[in-house]
């Protein structure tokens, strides 16, 4: 997996949603909603370039030790970033029955932590071996 190419199609696809949620929602959502999409778009944001250190660090020889981390903030951003967009939207998209949105977005929040260890202790493993 190029994760130079998924981070850059993951960090415009935050932009997009950004800009959309500015420009477009705006008119459509509560102030609590829309600070609750920018939330899910800022967090988006932020493991998008973190997919590109780890993009960065495949580039340099370190393939196998940032795989891990790489599956673990993309899954992040699919259900932290991901349920926080339907769940800031729900008005407008009518599934304000889906209960089960709920308990998706902090399963996101430990993906995140846990690729952000997985990244510390394969540097440190890696470190350690030199």
């Amino acid at each position: 997996m190029n994760l130079i190419k998924v981070s850059a199609i993951s960090g415009a696809l935050a932009v997009v949603l950004g800009a959309f949620g500015a420009h477009t929602l705006k008119q459509h959502l509560t102030p609590e909603q829309l600070q609750t999409f920018e939330t899910g778009v800022r967090y988006h944001f932020y493991h998008s370039l973190a997919l590109l250190g780890c993009g960065m660090l495949q580039l340099m020889g370190f393939e196998k030790q940032v795989k891990t981390p790489a599956i673990l903030f993309l899954s992040g951003i699919l259900f932290f970033s991901g349920s926080v967009y339907l769940l800031a939207t729900r008005s407008l998209l009518h599934i304000e029955n889906w209960s089960w949105l709920g308990p998706v977005t902090p399963i996101g929040g430990l993906f995140f932590i846990a690729g952000w260890l997985s990244l510390a202790f394969a540097t440190y493993s890696t470190a350690s071996r030199k």
